[in-house]
């Protein structure tokens, strides 16, 4: 007989209402007022709000129109996207502290695989509490942490008791943790999924866990088959690395619809530099390029195309993006979003293939590198190709 494999231990950060919180930790007058951090009122969308702001039913992703209406007494702040950095890249340095394994969801919420820590660092739980107070005391801020054996798990217990909460669900206790809870707390499943799930009388994990197996793939497809295992707490992907990560992008949403395809290629030209300036800060190449249109009707496409060679270089990134252009509808038909990122990724460390045309290569990053000494100097809009002043 095999021996037992030992359960995991996956720990789910996440810092309580970021952005509102560094606003505050800036500025402690704002402390227990509704701060809601987001875009302009016309077209802007709110990107985070206080908890006391939600308690007027402000949410992220909502119009800021209607975060105003709801909410009229609010203190509503721009996005300070250097600032979260600056404290997010301090946050995800205490982190690492404590494991190598630290998978970023986003710039305040990562999975911390602990598996290997507890011989030297104590129970998962402990090192929860040791990373909060750890955060807190370095920076002022609270995270909420769910302890459990597997990501799906952990992600939802990190929400139950928020702001500033752990939650541990032990490997024996998974079941009785997600039975009684309600199906929406699932990732994916959406309203509509709901509605098609109650018509089926499921309403709880529990409920979702009794359904035959046929009649769920009957209803939802391959999609009914993922869900029922998540509902018994059946999850065994891995806490993958930062340095794992499989793509790196820019994307915009415009105040008004862009019409004109020089619009689109003057935006696309500096989303493609701000790309190119990530990978070249991190060292890292990338041989896949993707355009991603979203337009007025919320249609999305995206179209990719793939180099010879990883690339850093701006310039060969937004050849590749007009070539893909031509594929899209982009001058014809209203544009609400635009983004550029890069995929198959290299690594430092990694050897480069020599290329065919050594020279000009090196001209290129001689010109980058000096680019990016003025951008590290002055800010990442300091120096910018011609084209994107307006005349």
């Amino acid at each position: 007989m095999g021996t037992q494999r030992k359960p995991k231990a996956i720990l789910h950060l996440d810092m309580d209402a970021f952005y509102p919180s560094v606003e505050v930790l800036d500025n402690p007058e704002l402390k227990g007022k509704p701060v809601i951090v987001g875009g302009g009122r016309e077209r802007g969308v709110v990107s985070s709000a206080s908890y006391e702001a939600r308690r007027f039913d402000v949410h992220s992703a909502q119009p800021m129109a209607t975060a105003m209406r709801l909410c009229p007494d609010g203190i509503f702040l721009p996005v300070r996207m250097a600032r979260y950095k600056e404290v997010s890249k301090a946050v995800f340095e205490i982190f690492r502290q404590f494991t190598p394994l630290v998978e970023p969801l986003s710039i305040d919420e990562a999975f911390l695989d602990v598996t290997g820590s507890e011989r030297l660092l104590g129970r998962p739980e402990e090192i929860a509490k040791k990373i909060r107070q750890k955060v807190f005391e370095q920076t002022g801020l609270t995270v909420s942490a769910g302890v459990a054996p597997s990501k799906f798990v952990a992600k939802i217990a990190s929400d139950i008791e928020k702001p500033d909460g752990l939650t541990v669900v032990p490997p024996d206790g998974v079941r009785n943790f997600l039975d009684p809870l309600p199906i929406k707390k699932m990732w994916g499943v959406g309203k509509v999924t709901q509605e098609s799930l109650a018509r089926l009388n499921i309403r709880t994990f529990k409920d979702l866990s009794k359904v035959p197996l046929k009649v769920l793939e009957k209803r939802l497809g391959t999609h009914g088959l993922k869900m029922h295992a998540l509902s018994m707490g059946m999850d065994d992907r891995e806490v993958v690395p930062e340095h794992d990560v499989k793509s790196i992008g820019h994307e915009q949403t415009f105040l008004q619809d862009v019409t004109e395809l020089e619009e689109a290629k003057k935006n696309l030209l500096a989303l493609t530099n701000k790309v190119a300036w990530r990978m070249r800060r991190n060292g890292i190449g990338g041989k896949t390029v993707t355009l991603k249109v979203k337009y007025s009707d919320f249609f999305q496409i995206t179209r990719s195309a793939s180099l010879a060679e990883p690339t850093d270089d701006g310039f060969e990134m937004y050849s590749t993006v007009c070539r893909l252009l031509k594929k899209t509808e982009v001058g014809r038909r209203p544009v609400r979003l635009l983004g550029v990122s890069l995929s198959q990724l290299k690594f430092p460390g990694i050897e480069d293939q020599l290329s065919l045309f050594v020279n000009q290569v090196q001209k290129r990053k001689k010109l980058n590198t000096a680019l990016d000494s003025l951008n590290e100097k002055h800010g990442d809009d300091s120096v910018r190709p011609g084209t994107l002043f307006s005349e």
